[in-house]
C-alpha cells in the first residue's frame, strides 16, 4: 500500500522540479525593468555616444576632394582651427538641415566664447546660403557637446541657393591656437531632408500671436523618473509631467521631448539644496569638493556656473545656447521658454524664434560644472519640469512623409510614461507572453494538482482489502 502511493508520488515530484523554474521566471517576462535614476557614480565620465551605423568621413581642407554625404549620420573629428568640406548633392524642392556636434571628452579644457563650432553650406561657387553664426562654450571651462547647423531653405532668400546641383558643407573649429585643452574633437555630422510642401507655405506669425510670459513651472504630483543620455542619439525619452534624473559633476545629460505643432515648450531643471563638503573653503582639488575651478569662486559658498541649460531643435540647431545659473546652497533651477512651434517661424530673423519651425523631438541638455562638487561631490538629483503647453495643431501638408519633422500620438503618450515608441512595443509584447506564460503555468498546475489527487485515490483504492 505504501509502496504503490510512493511510486506515484516519486513521478509526481520529478515533475515538479522542471515546472517550479518555469512557473518562477514568468514574472520577469510580464513587463520591463523599471528605470530608475543612475545610482552612484562610475570610474570615469562617459563620453559623448554616436549614432549606431554612423559611417566616418575625412572631411577635406577644401572643396577639391571633398567626400560626398548623403542624408545620414557620418563621423570625423576637428583639430583647433580645423575647416573641413563635405559635399553634398541637392535637388530644387526640399529643404536641408546640415548639422555639426562637437564633443570634447568631459574634463577638457575649453575657453568660454572662443572656442566654437560652426557650420555653413556654400553653393558651387563659394556663395553662402545661410546665415553666418556659430556656437562657443559658456561654462567657465567646462566641457560638454555643442551643435551647430547649417539651412538650405527650399523657399530661401538667396536665389542661387534654391537650384539643384553640388554644394559644400562647412565646418571649422575656431579657437585659440595657444590655448591648451582638448587636442581633436571628435565630430558627428547629419544630413537630413524636410519635403518640400504642396501648397502656398504658411506665413509668419505675426506680433502678439502668443504670450511671451514666463509660465508657472508645472507642479504636483509623483515625480517619474527619467534617465538622460550622452547626447543626441541616446537621449532620454520624456514628455509633460515632472521626471527625476541624478547627474554628477562634469556630466552632461540629453533628453528628448516630443513638441507638436502649435505647442509651446517650456522647461525648468532644478537643484535641491545642498551643504558644502569637507574643506571646501579651504583651496585644493574642486573633485575633492574645494573651490578652486574657474566655475566657482575661492574662498566662498558660490559655484558661479552651475547648472546649464539648453534646448536644441529636431534638426539639432540651438534654440537656446547652454546658459549656467549660478548656485550657492539654496535650491536654484534654469529654465527655458520657446516660441510655439510654427512653420513660419523660419522666416523670424530672432534666431531663437526661427528655430522653433518644425514639430518633432527637441532635446534638452543638462549640465552640472565641475565645481559644483563643492556642494555635490558623488553627484545630485535633479527635478526637470517639463510642459509642451498648447493644444497640438495640423501642421503643413509635406509632399512626402518625414519622420523627422512630426510628432505621432504614439510617440506622444510613449514619452509621458519615459519611454521610446519601441520600448513600449517591446514592453507589450512581453506582457502578452508574461501573461500567457502565467495561464499555461496555471493550467500545468491545476493539470498537475489533479493528477496527484487521482493517484493518490487510485492508490488508496488499491490498498483496501477486498
Amino acid at each position: 500500500m505504501v509502496r504503490g502511493r510512493t511510486k506515484r508520488d516519486g513521478r509526481v515530484g520529478r515533475l515538479v522540479p522542471v515546472l517550479v523554474p518555469v512557473l518562477v521566471s514568468l514574472p520577469v517576462l510580464a513587463g520591463p525593468a523599471a528605470a530608475g535614476p543612475t545610482a552612484g557614480l562610475r570610474d570615469s565620465l562617459p563620453a559623448y555616444r554616436t549614432a549606431p551605423g554612423a559611417r566616418p568621413v575625412q572631411g577635406t581642407q577644401g572643396p577639391s576632394g571633398a567626400p560626398r554625404i548623403g542624408p545620414g549620420t557620418y563621423t570625423d573629428s576637428l583639430a583647433r582651427g580645423d575647416e573641413k568640406f563635405y559635399a553634398v548633392r541637392l535637388d530644387g524642392k526640399s529643404s536641408g538641415y546640415f548639422s555639426a556636434v562637437a564633443a570634447p571628452r568631459p574634463g577638457s579644457e575649453v575657453a568660454d566664447h572662443t572656442e566654437s563650432l560652426k557650420v555653413s553650406l556654400r553653393d558651387a561657387d563659394g556663395n553662402a546660403c545661410s546665415p553666418g553664426g556659430s556656437t562657443a562654450f559658456h561654462g567657465r571651462g567646462m566641457a560638454y557637446p555643442i551643435a551647430d547647423y547649417a539651412t538650405r531653405r527650399a523657399d530661401g532668400p538667396r536665389t542661387n541657393c534654391q537650384r539643384a546641383g553640388a554644394y559644400y558643407v562647412v565646418v571649422k573649429r575656431a579657437g585659440r591656437t595657444s590655448a591648451e585643452g582638448a587636442g581633436r574633437w571628435p565630430v558627428e555630422l547629419r544630413y537630413q531632408r524636410e519635403p518640400g510642401l504642396t501648397g502656398t507655405p504658411p506665413a509668419q506669425p505675426g506680433p502678439g500671436t502668443w504670450s511671451t510670459a514666463t509660465p508657472v513651472p508645472l507642479s504636483g504630483g509623483t515625480k517619474k523618473d527619467a534617465k538622460g543620455g550622452t547626447g543626441f542619439n541616446d537621449a532620454g525619452p520624456i514628455g509633460k509631467g515632472v521626471w527625476q534624473d541624478r547627474i554628477r559633476p562634469g556630466e552632461t545629460r540629453f533628453y528628448r521631448v516630443p513638441v507638436d505643432w502649435g505647442q509651446q515648450l517650456s522647461v525648468s531643471v532644478e537643484l535641491p539644496g545642498g551643504a558644502l563638503t569637507g574643506g571646501a573653503l579651504s583651496g585644493g582639488d574642486p573633485r575633492a569638493g574645494t573651490a578652486r575651478g574657474p566655475g566657482a569662486v575661492a574662498g566662498s559658498r558660490l559655484v558661479a556656473s552651475a547648472l546649464g541649460l539648453g534646448v536644441y531643435n529636431p534638426a539639432r540647431g540651438p534654440v537656446s545656447d547652454t546658459r549656467f545659473i549660478a548656485y550657492d546652497g539654496k535650491p536654484a533651477a534654469a529654465r527655458v521658454v520657446t516660441a510655439p512651434v510654427d512653420y513660419g517661424n523660419r522666416y523670424n530673423a530672432t534666431a531663437p524664434v526661427s528655430a522653433m519651425r518644425f514639430a518633432g523631438s527637441y532635446y534638452l541638455a543638462v549640465s552640472l560644472h565641475p565645481d559644483a562638487a563643492k556642494y555635490f561631490k558623488d553627484g545630485t538629483p535633479i527635478t526637470l519640469r517639463v510642459d509642451p503647453a498648447g493644444r497640438p495643431q495640423r501642421g503643413p501638408d509635406y509632399r512626402e512623409k518625414t519622420t523627422d519633422f512630426s510628432v505621432t500620438p504614439q510617440e506622444r503618450t510613449a514619452s509621458e510614461a519615459g519611454m521610446t515608441t519601441q520600448q513600449v512595443a517591446q514592453s507589450g509584447t512581453l506582457r502578452m507572453v508574461g501573461y500567457g506564460g502565467i495561464s499555461t503555468g496555471t493550467v500545468l498546475l491545476l493539470a498537475l494538482g489533479v493528477w496527484a489527487v487521482a493517484a493518490r485515490w487510485r492508490g488508496g483504492g488499491a490498498s483496501r482489502p477486498r
